[in-house]
């Protein structure tokens, strides 16, 4: 059946500088995987009973998968089939649970024979697709109340189940979504809190509840003194007194009395949540008074920061398993286990380095060939590049993963359809937050919670996964790019 519209032709309509970034990394994955098991045994990159053997069939099928959404499946078909898609999924997150089998503590996988899947992957795919439909609906605004629940339903409910599943790897992802959110009008003060929850998270642990609460009354006011630049009034300078006596509290109350005296066993945590509990009221009321939104805002924070400082013990201890508490301590230097969980990292970082500014070469490394570092193939793969291709490998791979992800974001900038733009950054955001997590594990910089760094680890999951989401995304734009 003949179109009845200009179609510009396949070099015209389709984004191929985003096509070969694609085939690049499949390809650097590929022959990085066969170096991370050579000493195995495999006959050669394309032994079918080794793991080099196996991703290339995966390769072809990706393969296989992107032609068919390029040029099989209506474009148009991503929209409409949102929802059910995300339900389907939803009821294989939830099964999985039940039928699925354990995989290093998870249980997230579904087994067939010789092939896993799973579906926490699959849910990347059908959660973009569903809040591209939901922010792209004519009236959506993401400042409305209405709006913003549904949203956080849309990513929230799948991230639950796979939190469930003991996948806190694949459930961190999700947070990637809040950038869609900001790039759609949510408001960069709510990303903000959300940093500034997790560093009073750390500093509880690290530090004490008082440095916690410290630093977040000090970013209060920093904030306010910002917001109020233009003239320095007297608040702003009481307000600058009042945080400088608050942080001397701690040394006040250990200079007055013996030992024994009351005041010397006063905690001065429980001070300064007394000053706050007693400040707050004062703070919206006059919030309320002056319709300040944002002294209303600076007062329900500090209550926010009394909650999360008092449930950091709870969730740190009560919430989170045992191997997952050991990674942070080792992350955060609480503790020091080289033998232990802190090995993988320690091995990692031991081959990255050793790689210097050029590398071994390939099949010449020996943290490799030796296999000091588990899972070399599939979560620490990006060892294997820094050892055998060095400072100038890593970089020349995160350039293509940055050009990637700048790619999408600059195509879905020129989409003329909301859907297809905010599917765009869903896509950009999930291979960022795979980068940033995969890169700053391998390097320390991140706790090892268990996630491939896309397109180049073992693992058909992951591959169809980016896959399918990266051409069906080409396939939006070139639906675009074919009228005009």
């Amino acid at each position: 059946m003949g179109q009845n519209f200009s179609d510009r032709g396949l070099k015209k309509s389709i984004d191929w500088k985003l096509v070969i970034t694609y085939l690049l990394l499949i390809l650097i994955g590929w022959v990085n995987i066969y170096a991370s098991i050579h000493s195995d045994g495999p006959s050669s990159i394309f032994d079918f009973g080794f793991r080099c053997g196996k991703q290339f069939v995966w390769i072809l099928t990706a393969l296989g998968l992107a032609a068919l959404i390029l040029f099989v499946c209506p474009a148009r078909l991503w929209e409409s089939a949102s929802f059910p898609l995300y339900l389907i999924t939803l009821v294989l997150l939830v099964a999985v649970i039940f039928l699925g089998v354990e995989v290093k503590g998870s249980r997230s996988w579904f087994e067939f024979g010789p092939v896993r899947f799973q579906p926490a992957e699959v849910s990347k795919i059908t959660t973009s697709l569903l809040l591209a439909t939901l922010m792209s609906q004519s009236g959506f605004r993401i400042d409305r109340f209405r709006d913003l629940m549904l949203t956080a339903l849309v990513i929230g409910v799948p991230m639950l189940v796979i939190l469930g599943e003991s996948e806190t790897g694949s459930a961190l992802v999700y947070a990637g979504f809040i950038f869609v959110m900001y790039r759609e009008g949510f408001s960069g003060w709510w990303i903000a809190a959300i940093g500034i929850a997790i560093l009073m998270f750390v500093l509880t642990l690290t530090a004490s509840p008082y440095t916690a609460m410290m630093v977040l009354i000090g970013i209060l006011i920093a904030c306010n003194a910002l917001n109020n630049h233009r003239r320095f009034n007297v608040i702003i300078a009481v307000n600058i007194l009042v945080f400088v006596l608050l942080a001397l509290l701690p040394w006040a109350l250990g200079q007055i009395g013996t030992e024994e005296s009351f005041i010397r066993r006063i905690k001065p945590l429980y001070v300064l949540i007394g000053i706050c509990v007693c400040a707050v009221p004062v703070f919206l009321a006059k919030g309320f008074r002056e319709r300040n939104r944002f002294i209303s805002l600076s007062a329900i924070s500090v209550l926010a920061g009394i909650a999360l400082v008092f449930s950091v013990d709870y969730i740190f201890n009560d919430i989170l398993k045992d191997h997952q508490r050991k990674r942070i301590e080792v992350l955060l230097g609480m503790k020091e286990d080289p033998s232990g969980v802190g090995y993988n990292v320690n091995q990692s970082m031991i081959a990255i380095g050793s790689g210097g500014l050029t590398g071994k070469g390939f099949l010449n490394g020996t943290q490799t060939t030796f296999g000091f570092v588990p899972e070399q193939s599939t979560d620490f793969i990006f060892c294997t590049v820094g050892e055998e291709w060095g400072f100038i490998g890593c970089l020349v791979v995160i350039a293509l993963y940055v050009f990637l992800i700048w790619r999408l974001i600059y195509d879905a900038e020129q989409c003329r359809e909301a859907f297809t733009r905010i599917f765009g950054y869903c896509v950009a955001a999930c291979i960022f937050m795979h980068l940033f997590i995969n890169v700053g594990m391998t390097i320390g910089l991140m706790p090892v919670i268990g996630i491939p760094l896309p397109l180049l680890s073992y693992g058909g999951s992951s591959l169809w996964t980016f896959t399918v989401m990266i051409f069906i995304f080409i396939a939006l734009y070139r639906q675009e790019k074919k009228y005009y």
